[in-house]
């Protein structure tokens, strides 16, 4: 349906697009994500043949669009653009009636199925009641559902959609995605969404491509562009990347911004954790500059999530198994590394006990200074029948630096690494 080979695109000098190349099928839903400035909507621009490539063409069905006049591209491609301002006070039927002139000859009146198909769309997009409004009358919200109405009315095989659900509400935005995915669907159009949503194009898109300063980074199904890996590269931005348990689509939680480039670090923190008792800490750590490490964590647990966000090293053992003891010996290499141990607020029991051992052998053997979180009393979080109890007043006995709250280990951080 349509093939994107080898283009590139320059604007006063400047490369806007480079090398891309994709293809789309009928009935494809591709969507086009990546920060402001990669280059997104010049590429619908291209596609629609508004402007032509420096580099590179653009094929339609086989056939290059510099052959095609604009009334035979128009009755291939439809175009949703970001932005439109129309001063004229037309009514919104008009507008949404100007979908159909691809199919009208010179001075030729609109059909009856012409008609019939601006009250389908206006209809399915919830505008119907708006069509003797001036255009210059109604809300932001309703300008966009009325030139969604109009690509749609103009009834082709492929639609391309620059930020189509900007000005609307959540509810209006669901209705015409839903629209445009059903249509997807049932008559096979090709469709091309460019989103800042990553949400709602993950949830909606089969395929995406994933734009950094004009080139495609990425390119293939949601699960694997939409990585917290990618996401970090091209937005700067740790992102947790999930998949819904009710939906089954692929969500992403922003969860910081990178703090640029950072000449020093301040010094090295190995963090005892686990059950997410761990991940406030170690991000505020991050944030603050220094170097942290974990262990051990299980698989999936909440921490062990943390510090696949961050690339943080960290000592795994597999889903709800006890520390085994090589990972302990790990853990005691990445203890061996560190400058301070932080032992955070964690429930013990006989599979993690290791962990609170290895705190104790960092203090007393290595000399390692230790800062105990203790928000909650260590008898509430003792699982082992006293066991976790007795190591910990240990720690304590031998030196070990107890804080109730996060605020106060953060503090303990400051004061050692100064």
């Amino acid at each position: 349906m349509l093939k994107v080979k080898n283009v590139s695109f320059s604007l006063n000098g400047k490369k806007i697009l480079q090398n891309i190349d994709f293809s789309l099928s009928a009935g494809d839903f591709l969507g086009i994500v990546g920060p402001n400035g990669a280059g997104k909507t010049t590429l619908l621009r291209l596609i629609s043949g508004v402007i032509y490539p420096d580099e590179g063409k653009i094929f339609i069905e086989g056939k290059d669009t510099r052959s095609f006049n604009y009334r035979r591209l128009a009755l291939k491609v439809a175009m949703v653009p970001q932005n439109t301002f129309i001063s004229f006070p037309f009514t919104v039927f008009d507008i949404v009636l100007m979908g159909r002139t691809p199919y009208l000859g010179r001075f030729e009146r609109e059909r009856k199925e012409d008609l019939e198909k601006v009250k389908e769309y206006m209809d399915l997009t919830g505008i119907w009641h708006l069509r003797n409004r001036k255009i210059t009358e109604i809300s932001g919200g309703e300008l966009q559902r009325a030139l969604i109405a109009q690509a749609l009315a103009q009834d082709t095989p492929i639609l391309l959609l620059d930020e189509p659900t900007s000005h609307l509400d959540i509810n209006h935005e669901l209705e015409i995605i839903s629209i445009i995915s059903r249509l997807n669907k049932e008559k096979d159009k090709a469709v091309v969404l460019v989103s800042h949503d990553l949400n709602l194009a993950a949830r909606y898109c089969r395929r995406l491509i994933l734009l950094k300063e004009g080139k495609i980074f990425s390119q293939g199904k949601v699960e694997e562009v939409l990585t917290a890996r990618n996401i970090r590269s091209v937005y700067h931005l740790n992102a947790l990347v999930k998949k819904h348990p009710v939906t089954g689509f692929i969500y992403t939680i922003p969860v910081s911004i990178q703090n640029g480039k950072r000449s020093e670090k301040r010094g090295r923190i190995h963090l005892i954790g686990g059950g997410g008792s761990a991940s406030k800490i170690m991000k505020e750590l991050i944030d603050r500059g220094y170097e942290v490490s974990i262990g051990v964590v299980n698989v999936f647990d909440a921490d062990f999530e943390t510090a696949q966000i961050f690339e943080v090293p960290c000592v795994v053992e597999a889903p709800f198994s006890p520390i085994t003891h090589e990972s302990y010996q790990k853990n005691m290499q990445l203890i061996n590394a560190c400058q301070l141990v932080i032992l955070c607020d964690v429930p013990f029991g006989s599979g993690n006990l290791l962990n609170l051992k290895a705190a104790l052998w960092a203090l007393r053997e290595r000399g390692i200074r230790v800062v105990v979180h203790s928000e909650t009393s260590i008898k509430k979080r003792d699982y082992t029948g006293g066991r976790a109890e007795k190591i910990f007043q240990d720690l304590i006995k031998e030196g070990a630096l107890l804080a109730e709250k996060e605020e106060e280990v953060l503090s303990f951080v400051k004061d050692h690494f100064s």
